[in-house]
């Protein structure tokens, strides 16, 4: 009877884990309009159910051997107002969002993940009605050189009526990783 043993012990060159800070921002537009805003003047402005300017933080992971693979995750604040003077209208939600991430050169990232909008609230501030939706969640794509890139966002909302708003998104995104490379 032959009998082989092997033992594989973790040698010097075997990279670790490694987590990096995270910080983003962006503007996205799109989406149905949610409310829209007469003013004195006779003008108008719409309040979409996509739109908002978005910082997050989180953090990004690769894992030893796979480094052309991270794995980011962030929590944020996204927010729209309106130019009235005398209201602070406002569309405000909590982005959730996680992605897996393909370095297609050194400095060009494609990702792709899901983002789910919590807390997400419509405040007419005592000139109309408030109007409160459920969350939603949907798929997100990226596409990165450096530090910026654009945002994809597909999903809906439904407001506490029952009534559904697209809020597909396009955004400019621009993203940072702590401490770099």
């Amino acid at each position: 009877m032959l009998c082989t043993i092997q033992s594989f012990a973790q040698g010097a060159d075997k990279k670790p884990v490694n987590v990096r800070f995270l910080l983003e921002g962006g503007l996205e537009l799109g989406g149905d309009r949610v409310a829209e805003i007469y003013f004195t003047n006779g003008e108008t402005q719409s309040v979409k159910a996509g739109q908002g300017l978005a910082v997050a933080a989180g953090g990004e992971v690769t894992f030893g051997g796979l480094e052309k693979f991270p794995l980011r995750a962030s929590v944020g604040f996204k927010y729209v107002t309106t130019a009235a003077d005398n209201a602070h209208i406002r569309l405000t939600r909590v982005p959730l969002q996680v992605t897996a991430n393909w370095l297609l050169t050194p400095k060009m990232r494609f990702g792709a993940g899901w983002v789910s909008h919590q807390a997400i609230r419509f405040n007419a501030d005592g000139i109309g009605s408030n109007v409160s939706f459920k969350a939603s969640g949907g798929p997100v794509f990226e596409l990165a050189y450096k530090w910026v890139g654009l945002r994809y966002t597909s999903m809906s909302y439904r407001d506490q009526f029952g009534v559904d708003y697209s809020a597909n998104a396009i955004g400019l995104i621009f993203s940072g990783v702590f401490p770099a490379k």
